[in-house]
């Protein structure tokens, strides 16, 4: 049996192996287990269903018939391979990318290769990778040269029988990360894997956009100073648009006409809107928006293009309807009122608009596929995400609105433990990762969900510098990690104190990420306010983020690091939580995995020699070959497990 090492340190530190450790309870295997079911898409004529499914730790493509939900293929690869993302190319075929398990590292790896096959098996086909293949074309044998490139669909081109567009990021050299490098579009025969390059992107971290013919028109990504850059496609060659003069700029669909589209954007730091613009002219018109948030969802029509609803999520979700014509605005309302008090996402839909699969969401519930027929207005239920998710036991989610000391206005979401009183209760504060461009959401969350369970309510702090509140609030984090992010975050919590929701003697912080950096540091800030603290894959040396890990090994990504940390190697040395140890008071868990790319052990190993420094007692459980969080269900069920242990022990009286 294959064991992993959790240590535990106490002055000295014994080493203790899994199956001595505390039993994992049945709630910490229910909540840890992930999605049974995910990526549920309708073939273009409506005749097959496909699905991934998570079957002994892999994942596999199964394809149904839709109307009697007859298995008609199940794609799955032997060793250690899986099947990843997928897409419908036309009526009968499917494209799918090819990831592996590999021993050293729990996250499973993908080198760019795609595959085909039909939805009955048959004429499976290596279509695009490393690997130099030989296939049987008719009486000829096809044989397709290897590209060291990492390919992703761009546009399965549906309506088209033959050919689909992929874009592609060359293999550059180990020290060069995709996010600098150009990709290149081609376009690639689903049968033989021909394939023909097209363009290579303006701009590195390229997004493009094609239009209802399948052509490329738009590409946006970011410069090597980190700026969003957007070109549009002219006479087969790209054109800067310099003269739109709107920040955060990103396309959204096509308009009406060619040199139109709908795009998000602000002017002045404001929360974003949806303008229609004129790429050519650069005028421009606010279609919709909120003072408070950035829009969260677009729907657009797959017959034209057409967006014809934008969602907003303040507090609660809400919708705006840009179209009001279409019949698919329609179809929006009539499922809000068939499904009260869900989300809902339009996620697949046949060629001719008759069956729609639909996923319905909630704070409660992590979501079920249905089949939706808009003509007759039915319903047919599909596939649950998690299996064994009872939504009447689970826990209630509010979001709150909470002024910081300063004034500023942050919000928050309370998950509350079901059926205890508002008062008095254990609480976790749950700060999320990022910090920038992330933000918290009103849904159903499994680690919250486990720990509401057991008794805890969870608070989550949309902290100022969190992104979808406008840029001007992002900014306002922007170098202020060790501080106002984190008095936010300290703020909050007194509040739910005064308040009377959460017992001033029973608080923990847990984070994973830079949430795993903010439970350190905010332990350091405030010492008396929590008994506990847990650090999950976090960052704790900040200087450190210059010299290791993946976001210094591009230009683009030391630019984001300035940005948003500055170069003041004091200042840096002064938010830096390995730094301050000696001001902590709580208990401490430390969790990393050794294969963190973006929070590499070495932040851990920062951390840990300054608390043996200190002689300062803490726990820890590493998994070497885990990477940012935990990939595996039977790891993160050791963690949850871990976790209520140990919060258990800090805060229960």
């Amino acid at each position: 049996m294959k064991l992993f090492w959790l240590s535990i340190v106490i002055g000295l530190f014994v080493v203790v192996p899994t199956s001595l450790a505390s039993e994992i309870s049945e709630s910490a295997l229910l909540f840890s287990k992930g999605a049974s079911f995910s990526e549920v898409k309708v073939s273009p004529g409506g005749e097959y269903l496909a699905v991934k499914m998570k079957h002994e730790g892999k994942k596999r493509l199964l394809i149904f018939n839709t109307e009697d939900m007859k298995l008609m293929h199940s794609v799955f690869f032997a060793g250690n391979a899986q099947v990843g993302s997928y897409a419908w190319v036309n009526d009968e075929r499917l494209v799918l990318a090819k990831e592996y398990l590999k021993g050293w590292d729990a996250q499973p790896q993908y080198y760019g290769e795609l595959m085909a096959v039909n939805a009955d098996g048959k004429k499976a086909s290596y279509l695009f990778g490393y690997a130099s293949t030989e296939q049987q074309a008719g009486s000829h044998i096809q044989k397709n040269t290897a590209i060291d490139a990492t390919a992703y669909i761009l546009d399965p081109l549906p309506n088209d029988q033959r050919y689909m567009l992929v874009s592609a990021i060359p293999w550059g050299n180990h020290t060069t990360l995709t996010r600098d490098i150009l990709q290149d579009v081609y376009r690639v025969d689903v049968y033989r894997g021909v394939r023909q390059r097209l363009m290579t992107a303006p701009v590195g971290n390229a997004r493009f956009m094609t239009d209802t013919n399948g052509e490329v028109r738009i590409a946006v990504g970011e410069d090597s100073k980190n700026d969003t850059q957007v070109f549009y496609r002219h006479d087969g060659a790209w054109v800067n648009s310099q003269q739109l003069q709107l920040n955060h700029f990103k396309p959204i669909s096509f308009a009406t006409d060619d040199n139109s589209i709908y795009a998000t954007a602000n002017v002045q730091g404001e929360p974003d809107s949806v303008y229609r613009v004129n790429l050519s002219t650069g005028d421009k018109k606010k279609v919709v928006s909120d003072p408070t948030v950035d829009p969260s969802h677009f729907w657009i029509n797959p017959q034209n293009g057409q967006l014809y609803a934008v969602e907003f999520e303040n507090g609660y979700p809400a919708y705006s309807f840009v179209s009001a014509e279409d019949p698919r605005s329609q179809y929006l309302k009539q499922l809000l009122q068939s499904l009260p008090g869900y989300q809902v996402r339009i996620v697949s839909e046949d060629r001719q608009g008759d069956k729609l699969v639909i996923l319905a969401f909630n704070d409660r519930d992590p979501g079920t596929y249905y089949l939706y027929y808009p003509q007759q207005h039915k319903l047919r239920p599909l596939l649950k995400v998690m299996e064994g998710i009872d939504p009447a036991k689970m826990a209630e989610v509010q979001p709150l609105n909470i002024k910081a000391r300063d004034g500023l206005e942050i919000q928050a979401f309370l998950t509350l433990p079901l059926n205890k009183p508002q008062k008095s209760l254990p609480l976790i504060v749950n700060p999320h990762g990022g910090p920038h461009y992330v933000r918290d959401y009103w849904e159903f969350i499994p680690q919250n969900q486990f720990l509401a369970a057991h008794g805890y309510a969870v608070l989550q702090v949309n902290y100022r510098g969190s992104g979808g509140y406008g840029e001007a609030f992002q900014v306002a984090g922007f170098q202020k990690w060790g501080s106002d992010i984190q008095y936010d975050i300290i703020d909050a919590t007194r509040y739910l104190i005064d308040q009377g929701i959460a017992d001033k003697n029973r608080i923990c912080i847990v984070g994973a990420s830079f949430g795993g950096y903010s439970a350190l540091q905010s332990a350091e800030l405030a010492p008396d306010l929590f008994r506990c603290a847990v650090g999950e894959a976090g960052i704790y040396d900040l200087p450190m983020m210059f010299t290791e890990g993946d976001v210094q090994k591009s230009d683009s990504g030391v630019s984001y690091l300035k940005q948003v940390l500055g170069d003041n190697p004091q200042t840096l040395q002064a938010m830096s939580p390995a730094n301050h140890v000696d001001k902590l008071k709580a208990k401490l868990l430390l969790v990393h995995g050794g294969n963190d790319e973006r929070a590499p052990i070495e932040q851990f190993e920062a951390l840990e020699k300054s608390l043996k420094q200190q002689h300062y007692p803490y726990e820890k459980m590493v998994i070497d070959d885990e990477g940012h969080g935990f990939y595996r269900d039977s790891d993160r069920a050791a963690f949850y497990q871990r976790l209520l242990d140990f919060l258990d022990n800090s805060l229960k009286q």
